[in-house]
């Protein structure tokens, strides 16, 4: 009994201590105040205001979108070949493809950075959207590929075979056959894949040069002075990043009763 109050009183305080940060951003946001105080002086969306006034503040959504689609569409297209080729064709250079492409989850932040800034300086692509854009893909990539190789493993391969043999081509097979099949997994990998790309901050750091993100800005501007509009950016990014987690949760669970019913 006190082993298990002591486990629930240690929960509530990990929770408590998890989203106190949050409960103290949002309220901010929409403080009447001049400045970054709580609790926030009376109500106000001035610092929306400007958020959505300030061209240097636009620019930076306009970079993070852009960089944060197109890093992860190529995360979800690459992610998805390379887990089909895991999933079907097991053995050792699967393996080491698979572990190779999950380097970016495992190597630190900060040695991935220097080692993105040294190669893209060699081949000349620092400070360019697409280099950019091919970092943020590889940075999303483990992510996608821990959901698809799942996701095509849970497949019958029988299928793609009887496809086959009725004179279906590879592309056809993949693209009529295999990926309505995974459509609720791959919206699923490629909101992951979005988060990612849009909360990414240390590599951009490295090698954004003037595409300046979000979180580059949000950075830089802290670093410089506290500027209340951080508190409204941050409101937008915990309610864009609560939603994509329900949203891929619903999917998922959807996809889940679907096949349970097919079974049953």
């Amino acid at each position: 009994m006190i082993a298990r109050f002591g486990l629930a009183l240690w929960s509530v305080l990990v929770l408590v201590w998890l989203v106190a940060p949050v409960a103290i951003v949002v309220p901010m946001s929409f403080s009447a105040g001049t400045g970054v105080s709580f609790p926030p002086q009376g109500f106000s969306l001035q610092w929306y205001e400007r958020l959505f006034t300030d061209e240097s503040w636009l620019e930076a959504l306009r970079t993070s979108a852009v960089v944060a689609l197109s890093s992860s569409l190529l995360a979800v297209i690459a992610g998805t070949l390379l887990a089909h080729t895991v999933a079907r064709r097991p053995g050792r250079l699967s393996n080491a493809l698979r572990s190779l492409s999950m380097g970016p989850m495992v190597v630190p932040t900060i040695v991935l950075s220097v080692a993105i800034y040294l190669l893209w300086a060699a081949i000349g692509i620092i400070g360019t959207l697409p280099g950019l854009i091919i970092a943020h893909a590889t940075v999303a990539l483990p992510f996608v590929l821990m959901i698809m190789v799942n996701a095509v493993g849970a497949v019958d391969p029988r299928i793609e075979q009887a496809a086959a043999s009725l004179g279906a081509n590879r592309p056809t097979v993949l693209l009529r056959v295999l990926l309505p099949t995974l459509l609720p997994h791959l919206a699923v990998a490629w909101l992951f894949a979005f988060i990612v790309s849009f909360d990414e901050v240390v590599i951009s750091s490295f090698i954004a040069g003037a595409n300046t993100t979000v979180p580059v800005k949000m950075f830089t501007t802290l670093r410089n002075q506290i500027d209340p509009t951080i508190t409204a950016i941050s409101t937008l990014l915990i309610v864009a990043t609560i939603a994509a987690g329900l949203i891929a949760a619903a999917v998922l669970k959807r996809r889940l009763l679907s096949v349970v019913g097919a079974s049953n």
